[in-house]
């Protein structure tokens, strides 16, 4: 018998008071046991998504179902088969690790007895069983990541949202709470991830979804939506110019009319070019510049990534995006008369 998949969004909508539209008519589906991520930059529409599937924020249009579970028919019932982390960690700094994790627990309605032994088990599984009696708010950015993870597994969700888990860590703590994800998906949990770094998202989901001002613009598998960019990208980035007023759509131009070039775009130091031999495509890149005038800093051949991805379906390349938090957030800081900067 087939599985019913883990999460179903058909025709999701969010709009703010004042008309701020998060989120615009999305479809995707979710499989049980799938990793899925969902790619954007900031502001367009992530958080919102997730904060709606968890049933933290209300729709304004649309279907959803989470666990089989109609989330406006029966929120409660979802909550008990989600774990959530959210971007904004909601830690009680004078809370000693473990206590904290025990009280997660407690509040789903684990026993006392299998609450303290969930928690040291969630403690080795995150690598934080020698910190366990330390008050939380001694804990490193990387540890408090780790440690609200562990308190959204301790009721073993059989589905995990999470909202940017590695945002502003440092590498090393971005490794270890990857391969914690990883471990958790091996053993069946469905774990849907939002993130605007295209390294996580190639490394960790099967299957990921691109979302830019509110709208899906594509969906499938890492390596399917770098295929579909074809060929080899050159980046070149710009030395000084004496006059750069106008010299990047110069050159944009002069590359565009290159046999070998299929595609070019703008970027902020300088552009991109999709071509079918990158090795090939090099020097007359090079030349073409050259005769336009154009100082060349450096110029390199790569294969499609999922940068070249986004920038291939929006037009713009993903750190472009200048907003530093969801609309909901932004909603509420003009209601209260917060302008952040």
């Amino acid at each position: 018998m087939q599985r019913q998949p883990a999460v179903v969004v058909q025709g999701l909508e969010k709009t703010y008071p004042g008309g701020t539209r998060a989120i615009d008519g999305i479809d995707f589906t979710v499989e049980q046991g799938e990793f899925f991520g969902f790619l954007g930059p900031n502001g367009a529409g992530k958080t919102t998504t997730i904060k709606i599937l968890a049933t933290l924020l209300s729709k304004s249009g649309g279907h959803v179902e989470v666990a089989s579970i109609d989330i406006d028919e029966d929120a409660r019932s979802v909550r008990a088969a989600i774990g959530v982390a959210l971007q904004e960690v909601g830690l009680d700094d004078l809370s000693k690790g473990r206590d904290f994790l025990v009280l997660q627990g407690r509040l789903y309605g684990i026993g006392r007895a299998e609450a303290n032994r969930r928690a040291d088990e969630l403690l080795e599984l995150v690598g934080l069983s020698g910190v366990g009696k330390r008050k939380i708010g001694s804990y490193s950015g990387g540890m408090r990541r780790r440690i609200d993870l562990a308190g959204a597994l301790m009721h073993r969700p059989n589905i995990l949202f999470l909202d940017e888990p590695t945002s502003g860590l440092d590498p090393q703590s971005r490794l270890a709470i990857w391969e914690h994800l990883e471990d958790l998906n091996a053993q069946g949990v469905t774990i849907m991830l939002t993130t605007q770094h295209m390294d996580e998202a190639d490394r960790l989901c099967r299957r990921l979804a691109i979302i830019d001002h509110g709208r899906l613009v594509t969906e499938g598998s890492p390596s399917t939506l770098k295929a579909g960019v074809g060929g080899d990208v050159v980046r070149v980035s710009f030395g000084p110019m004496d006059s750069p007023d106008g010299r990047a759509d110069t050159a944009l131009g002069a590359l565009c009319q290159l046999p070998s070039v299929r595609e070019a775009d703008t970027t902020p130091d300088g552009l991109t070019a999709t071509v079918d031999d990158g090795g090939a495509a090099a020097p007359a890149i090079l030349r073409t510049l050259n005769d336009a005038e154009i100082p060349v800093a450096n110029l390199a051949v790569t294969r499609p990534s999922l940068d070249d991805v986004f920038l291939h379906h929006t037009g713009r390349e993903i750190r472009e995006a200048d907003a530093d938090e969801d609309a909901e957030s932004r909603v509420w800081g003009q209601w209260m008369g917060v302008n952040r900067r």
